[in-house]
């Protein structure tokens, strides 16, 4: 599966003449950029007479796009970032990283792929005020692929509750635990009762918390991370040089420890990179679909920015903290994992703060994704089910499963995580090559 994803972010990255790499300045102006400028806030209108070009916005349920885009990073920003990180590397060695970093740099294409078509093939709600929605369903049913769309939606449906509740609510758990010394079953009951309040409001409450929480706690992130790599200055380039070296000679790297090969780098790499940033799985893309914007080429720039911050950046300094401390170990029978080794790295740069700010970051990170991964389940079940009680009772069954989440072993959480990543990307990605066209040629004529 992560030879497909690879492949398929080649794929539109060779397409499109390597666009995300020669117009990463262009990128950053016209999202983070516009912010700052009136005429910015919202995309241009384009010609409504373009094929590629969506309906426009909507005074009813839709949100800006910096919200749609803190959503899905919201819901990509989360564990993995810290968690998944930290397991990318013991599982596959520091070379898992140098893959980490590639399948970010073509996944920002496939991202910006998805989310094009997402706004373009979006639907408008007939409810008054009910605004807009969409996500790879839709664009397959353009097409007329009904039973992939059908089978996405049970597969992202189902995905919510392990990418999006029990793997975040589970490390969220243990890295209080491991601080704190708190109950873990204390904490998820916390846990569902403030994501409770959360997502009772829709996608505009879930906008609203995320537009404030994710800048807060990435900002919060890199400033710890930059205060961990001062601590450990002498140590950052050995650190990406085993990065490197274990990327392409894993056992040489390591001094010839059992167990790690290429092929486990790049597996796990590849793995964790697409847990985290999401891109090919098609669930960022029912966020952006609420955006209130014409413009689906400027939208599918946010989620190329968004792939950029979360992997590129975020988990590039995680890391760098953990390989620079000297933690993480070869060999067998190591405890340390996931969250735990995370922290261990930070609290040996900035003692007993480090630990207890790492574990707030964590906690951060992975409340924010649970209520949009909550809002993406519930889109699915809205496209399954037509009585108006099934996204009440899939909201319930959401909440209610963060409980056991918290006190899961972790291996069997991560193990469910990765089944359903591989099975809801399949459709998706199909639909997204057949779908190509479409996406190069919206991008020549924003060009």
């Amino acid at each position: 599966m992560w030879v497909v994803l690879l492949l398929a972010g080649l794929w539109f990255t060779l397409r499109s003449g390597f666009w995300q790499v020669f117009n990463i300045g262009r990128i950053f102006r016209e999202t983070l950029g516009s912010l700052f400028s009136k005429s910015g806030r919202k995309s241009p209108s384009l010609s409504q007479s373009d094929p590629d070009i969506a309906s426009g916005g909507s005074p009813g349920k839709t949100v800006t796009p910096f919200q749609a885009m803190s959503t899905a990073l919201a819901s990509t920003a989360g564990t993995g970032n810290i968690a998944g990180v930290a397991t990318a590397i013991v599982a596959g060695g520091p070379g898992a990283i140098f893959w980490m970093w590639l399948s970010a740099l073509f996944g920002m294409m496939t991202k910006y792929a998805e989310v094009y078509l997402a706004v373009k093939h979006r639907r408008k709600s007939k409810t008054p005020g009910g605004g807009f929605y969409g996500g790879p369903m839709y664009y397959m049913e353009s097409i007329g692929w009904k039973a992939p769309a059908v089978i996405f939606a049970a597969l992202c449906m189902t995905s919510a509750l392990g990418v999006g509740n029990l793997t975040q609510v589970n490390t969220l758990a243990d890295a209080v635990h491991t601080v704190f010394n708190a109950p873990k079953l204390l904490t998820g009951v916390v846990t569902a009762a403030l994501a409770g309040l959360v997502v009772l409001g829709g996608i505009r409450s879930v906008a609203s918390v995320t537009e404030k929480l994710v800048p807060f706690m990435s900002v919060l992130y890199i400033a710890l991370s930059a205060a961990a790599l001062f601590v450990f200055r002498d140590a950052i380039i050995p650190a990406i040089q085993l990065i490197i070296a274990g990327a392409f000679n894993p056992q040489a790297a390591l001094g010839g420890a059992a167990g790690y090969t290429i092929f486990r780098a790049m597996r796990y790499g590849i793995n964790r990179g697409v847990f985290t940033h999401e891109a090919g799985l098609g669930s960022a893309p029912i966020a952006h679909a609420c955006a209130d914007t014409d413009n689906p080429a400027r939208q599918g720039m946010w989620g190329a920015l968004e792939v950029f911050i979360d992997t590129i950046v975020l988990c590039t300094l995680t890391a760098l903290v953990i390989l620079a401390a000297g933690v993480f170990s070869t060999e067998p029978n190591v405890t340390l994992d996931g969250a735990s080794l995370t922290v261990a790295s930070f609290e040996l740069a900035l003692g007993p703060f480090g630990a207890g700010a790492v574990a707030v970051c964590t906690a951060l990170f992975a409340f924010a994704t649970i209520p949009g991964w909550c809002f993406y389940g519930e889109q699915c079940c809205r496209y399954l089910f037509t009585h108006p009680r099934a996204e009440t009772v899939y909201r319930a069954a959401f909440i209610l499963l963060l409980l056991p989440g918290a006190v899961l072993r972790l291996d069997v959480v991560w193990h469910f995580a990765d089944v359903m990543n591989a099975l809801m990307a399949l459709p998706n990605l199909a639909a997204l090559l057949v779908m190509s066209p479409q996406v190069f040629s919206g991008l020549r004529r924003y060009k």
